[in-house]
């Protein structure tokens, strides 16, 4: 076993031994684990978003500013302009988006750790599924254990302090984007005119 693994081993695997009924017991163990899991992503997403906010947040402002001026050029006619402008907005999109992934990645790093010391102790345990037959090892049971951990975080998250300020500053980018020009805002000036 990884020296990681043995040294986390005994405190994660008391979690699986608490009424002595192995079948309750690997579930309940395994919503804990998931709930670990969840709660060190959470922390883990909020914490690089902290850090790398500046750079989002300029990268967010360049991709409105861009997409603002490519549905300018395109009101008055300017076909060059918002070619330009426009390349230039999607190339700032595409970056917000592979920013958004990079955070992403942040949130589920934990679950891989936790799979992989599950794998170490869990590696050939099955469960027989009820009513359609065959078996499934441990990786589903506790991909459903972590969307019910995620969904049993969620509202506990938006009460911690620590998650407010930072939904809060998450919500100022909302508004920004809400600020965003479309096509769909030049349909309607043209309908008014």
């Amino acid at each position: 076993m990884n020296q990681l693994f043995l040294s986390v081993d005994s405190f994660f695997i008391w979690f699986y031994r608490l009424s002595g009924y192995a079948p309750f017991d690997f579930f309940v163990g395994t919503f804990f684990l998931a709930l670990v899991a969840v709660v060190i992503g959470e922390f883990s997403i909020s914490f690089a978003f902290l850090l790398t906010r500046k750079s989002i947040q300029h990268v967010q402002d360049q991709m409105v500013n861009y997409q603002n001026l490519s549905i300018d050029a395109l009101a008055l006619g300017d076909k060059e302009s918002y070619k330009a402008a426009n390349k230039l907005a999607n190339d700032a999109f595409g970056k917000t988006f592979f920013m958004q992934i990079g955070l992403s990645s942040a949130r589920i790093w934990p679950a891989f750790l936790v799979v992989a010391w599950m794998n170490t102790r869990f590696y050939e345990v099955d469960f027989e599924v009820p009513f359609i037959g065959g078996t499934i090892g441990f990786i589903p049971i506790f991909i459903l254990l972590y969307v019910a951990a995620y969904f049993a975080f969620k509202p506990i998250r938006n009460r911690i302090s620590y998650f407010k300020k930072v939904n809060k500053i998450l919500d100022s980018y909302k508004e920004k984007t809400r600020n965003m020009k479309s096509l769909a805002d030049l349909a309607q000036k043209k309908k008014k005119l």
